[in-house]
């Protein structure tokens, strides 16, 4: 199963804080060993929400917000993109991850084609596999 490990922001992150040379270096370490393990498919971080921008839908209509967002507890500050076998699996590498107090990450199961069902229809299956290819050999 593939999921998404977000990372929370906090005021440090949102001010546009860098982490430390001791993170950054823990944190490539335990990037090593996802990699490894074969875990780790994609993972970055993300600058603050005052260099982003959010589009609000309402019918036609298109809106866009500029950043900063106030609701520090509803941005993220980064994120894996993980192969595993369990969320179990997920879980326990997440509690290796270097993070210390406070840092608040979720982890959510990423939905694979077969579980969209009859609606996914072979032409729009074919059509997600097609550009799945071609997206990854972009970089």
């Amino acid at each position: 199963m593939r999921c998404m490990v977000v990372v929370k922001a906090n005021k440090e992150s949102e001010a546009g804080v860098m982490p430390s040379q001791k993170l950054l270096s823990e944190m490539g370490k335990f990037n090593e060993e996802l990699v490894k393990a074969g875990v780790l498919l994609a993972g970055e971080g993300l600058q603050p929400s005052s260099k982003g921008k959010r589009v609000k839908f309402s019918g036609a209509n298109r809106t866009v917000i500029d950043g900063p967002f106030t609701e520090t507890k509803e941005l993220i500050a980064g994120f894996w993109l993980w192969q595993v076998r369990s969320m179990d699996e997920a879980i326990e590498w997440l509690k290796r991850a270097p993070f210390d107090g406070g840092t608040e990450i979720e982890i959510r199961q990423v939905f694979e084609a077969e579980e969209f069902g009859a609606e996914l229809t072979p032409g729009l299956r074919e059509q997600e596999e097609r550009l799945r290819k071609q997206s990854s050999g972009k970089k």
